[in-house]
């Protein structure tokens, strides 16, 4: 399945929200910001920033802001690529890509670049992490010595 098109929010739908036995959302189905933000566990503020962003763009009904399934699947997608580590504007390129040439393939290919490149920083990272503790405990067992020495 696709990048864009597989919504799997991390939070049971709403019983307000429509939905099929297993919790997919039914096509039609709307939602409002307090629903989509229960769903996926974060505030209405976020939900608003990530709008102010372009990322989703719920329908307005006057004041109201009516979220549809594109909208939760986009939100899915972002709050994933956050919890990932992915730059807002790296994830706003990745889910953009799926409604332009060349499409979700183009998507896809670019994706597991972006993945790959993720990949090799966290990995320096967690060198750097284990060099300094590697370097912690070498200054410790020093310190530990020394103080053994003075007394």
């Amino acid at each position: 399945m696709g990048v864009v098109t597989t919504p799997s929010p991390s939070r049971a739908p709403s019983p307000t929200a429509r939905t099929h036995a297993g919790g997919a959302a039914l096509p039609g189905s709307t939602w409002t910001i307090a629903e989509v933000a229960e769903q996926f566990g974060i505030t209405h503020r976020t939900v608003r920033h990530y709008e102010d962003l372009g990322l989703i763009s719920p329908e307005r009904r006057g004041t109201t802001r009516v979220y549809h399934r594109r909208d939760r699947t986009r939100l899915n997608l972002i709050l994933r690529g956050k919890r990932l580590g992915f730059p807002l504007e790296e994830i706003r390129t990745i889910i953009d890509m799926y409604d332009e040439q060349p499409g979700e393939a183009g998507q896809l290919t670019y994706l597991l670049d972006q993945i790959g490149d993720r990949r090799a920083e966290l990995e320096r990272r967690r060198q750097d992490i284990e060099d300094s503790l590697t370097e912690l405990a070498e200054l410790e067992r020093r310190c530990q010595d020394d103080l053994r020495a003075l007394r």
